[in-house]
């Protein structure tokens, strides 16, 4: 877990209730990883501007990628992975803003609230009064926020502290390009019968859904973040060609991996992108 460095120490700071303001913004510029395990006291809204975050709870593992956000309530333990990425995160007091959901989620950032989300960057987390423009402002945006929460984005993975399928998760992340259920057993020492049943009973899917998905949420961070082929990005996460890669992504997200990707530059990340949420 890498410690929290000088830039981002002042703004957790001012996360906490003490904060005498009932919302604001911070922003984070990451170049180097930025990684650690905390909660505070106030919801969270985080923007991804450019590049591809990740953020972990102790039960689930999220991709943000460009014009996504991510859900945190207050109190929810959880870590971001940030490097090379761009996020804007807008803090709302509990005391002074309800909300409907009390679990983490990702949701699709439409242009009405990125550009809200940008214009609350002038009202920093850390100001020490409020005033009438910055309250009227941020009641609208929370009622836009709440909107969206209702279109929750599949991008998600389980994570569990059953040891066996942790250390699944662990080899299937670290070897996308080549995972077969053999090695992956061979790797934990399981047979493939205790594969198959107890990664379904402990997380509600199979070992190759799980893959899929993975595989998936890889290829979609290279696809915004890399300069590779959509053929080599298929070969990197373990897709037999890109082609097969194609077929997934779309039945995935409604579009091919180029469509994606297209969109993505034409706009400089600010577009809508929603993927299916059968």
């Amino acid at each position: 877990m890498t410690a929290v460095t000088a830039v981002t120490a002042a703004p957790l700071i001012a996360m906490r209730r003490h904060a005498t303001v009932a919302a604001g913004t911070v922003e984070h510029h990451a170049t180097d990883v930025i990684s650690y395990w905390h909660r505070h006291d106030l919801h969270e809204i985080e923007y991804a501007v450019s590049g591809c975050a990740e953020i972990r709870t102790p039960t689930t593992h999220y991709l943000l990628p460009p014009s996504y956000a991510a859900w945190v309530p207050a109190g929810v333990e959880h870590a971001p992975l940030l490097r090379d990425v761009t996020t804007i995160a807008v803090f709302f007091d509990p005391a002074a803003f309800d909300f409907p959901r009390a679990r983490a989620a990702i949701i699709p950032v439409p242009p009405v609230l990125r550009e809200m989300m940008r214009y609350a960057t002038r009202w920093p987390i850390g100001r020490t009064h409020d005033d009438a423009e910055a309250s009227g402002f941020f009641t609208a945006l929370a009622g836009v926020v709440r909107r969206q929460l209702a279109y929750e984005a599949p991008l998600s993975l389980p994570v569990s502290d059953d040891p066996v399928v942790r250390d699944v998760i662990a080899y299937t992340a670290a070897h996308l390009a080549d995972a077969r259920a053999a090695a992956v057993c061979r790797a934990v020492g399981i047979s493939e019968r205790v594969l198959r049943r107890r990664f379904a009973a402990v997380l509600g899917q199979t070992w190759q859904e799980h893959l899929q998905q993975a595989r998936l949420f890889r290829a979609m961070a290279l696809l915004s973040t890399s300069t590779m082929s959509v053929g080599q990005i298929a070969a990197a996460v373990g897709f037999g060609s890109a082609s097969a890669l194609a077929r997934a992504f779309r039945a995935w997200t409604g579009e091919t991996p180029s469509a994606y990707r297209d969109r993505y530059l034409a706009t400089d990340g600010t577009n809508e992108m929603t993927p299916n949420r059968g």
